[in-house]
């Protein structure tokens, strides 16, 4: 994968689409920058899912901390799972990749709290099916809550453990009618402080590898992060990716050592389209 000679036709694509932000960055280097409808580079954007992009790495850093393994059973830790033949089977690493069993749902405004996520029953026999939704990361939050203590919340832990040493704020999050916030969604970041969080991604990429492993259900999702076209000399991804409703996205390139931001709002932005024009 090689960057575009001429980065016209990515960045006309962009402006054709509803344009809020674009930033791509080689390095320290800033190689591109679009803004459009009144957003610049400190104007606070709803990630949607985009939000989801934290938690695998959220993940990773609490393994390293001695509170969890990917590989452990919900069931460990929420007790009303054991009497589920089904749940009883569900890992931390299924609910991360989407293939816990969990039907479609839990997105936008039907975000579940931790209380009602844990009683979703399961659609599909767990580790089967990849299915888009916000219930396992809710289910992700709930046991990370319970590890945790009453003293941090998930949120408290990615914001100190990852957020600050990134440099980077959350400039808002919504909160669900328990007052808790939620993992799936929610989260606001300027275009400068998202690039800054896919340069710390980039930087740990290597601490990190398992986000961007697939899973045997789906090769093109990891531990909450998209996977791109795939290096056929090492089988791993060349390009990772957040991504979220209305054109958010989180561009990251390792080969290239390449993190770009999108903003928008538009149904008719696609991630193929833009990245087709942008790289070669």
């Amino acid at each position: 994968m090689k960057l575009a000679h001429d980065l016209t036709p990515a960045l006309e694509y962009a402006r054709t689409r509803g344009l809020h932000a674009l930033v791509l960055a080689r390095g320290d280097e800033v190689l591109a920058q679009e803004f459009g409808d009144g957003f610049d580079a400190e104007t606070p954007h709803p990630l949607y899912s985009g939000t989801k992009s934290f938690w695998g790495v959220t993940a990773l850093y609490a393994r390293a901390d001695g509170l969890l393994q990917l590989d452990e059973p919900v069931a460990d830790t929420i007790d009303s799972w054991r009497a589920d033949a089904w749940k009883r089977r569900v890992t931390l690493r299924m609910l991360l990749t989407l293939t816990a069993g969990f039907g479609f749902g839990g997105l936008g405004a039907s975000v579940p709290t931790y209380q009602r996520a844990i009683e979703t029953p399961l659609r599909d026999e767990p580790g089967t099916r990849f299915t888009y939704g916000g219930i396992p990361l809710q289910v992700f939050g709930a046991v990370l809550a319970r590890k945790l203590g009453a003293n941090m919340t998930p949120h408290d832990y990615l914001r100190e453990r990852i957020l600050k040493p990134a440099g980077v704020a959350i400039s808002r999050w919504r909160q669900l009618a328990d007052g808790t916030l939620p993992l799936p969604t929610g989260a606001s970041m300027c275009a400068r402080d998202w690039l800054a969080y896919g340069r710390f991604v980039l930087a740990r990429r290597h601490e990190l590898a398992e986000c961007f492993e697939a899973s045997q259900v789906n090769p093109r999702y990891g531990l909450a992060w998209w996977l791109g076209p795939f290096d056929s000399a090492q089988d791993k991804p060349d390009l990772f990716y957040a991504s979220g409703s209305a054109g958010q996205a989180l561009y990251i390139v390792p080969s290239l050592d390449v993190a770009a931001v999108h903003f928008s709002k538009s149904s008719s932005y696609r991630h193929e389209a833009f990245l087709k024009r942008l790289f070669t």
